[in-house]
């Protein structure tokens, strides 16, 4: 199967950027790289495998379409939706939060 080319949101790039900053400063930059290593391998994997994903957070959301997948290693959730051309990469968000809410703030759309 052709991967899809990932095109992530402003709002994901800022949640990436959070959680390397936040590895950065409560462990290391091994962390910080390790983390970056996993979403790359999970682009990749989605990218390859779009329905590979949950569609359990789209239909708590009313979202269409969303899935999320976990991060190898890290408390992490990628979530995206599945394009004819494309992945949308909408969060990156920690597993713990809110994610209904989170997913309703108006940055997310």
């Amino acid at each position: 199967m052709t991967a899809k080319p990932v095109i992530q949101r402003p709002r994901a790039q800022r949640d990436v950027d959070d959680a390397v900053r936040h590895y950065l400063a409560e462990a290391d930059e091994a962390t910080a790289q390790a983390f970056i290593d996993a979403l790359q391998t999970a682009y990749r994997r989605i990218a390859r495998h779009p329905a590979i994903g949950s569609p359990r957070h789209g239909l708590e959301t009313g979202i269409d379409g969303l899935r999320s997948w976990p991060l190898r290693r890290f408390p992490h959730l990628v979530f995206y939706i599945e394009h004819e051309t494309h992945l949308d990469i909408w969060r990156v968000l920690h597993a713990q939060r809110d994610i209904p809410a989170w997913m309703r703030e108006p940055a997310a759309r």
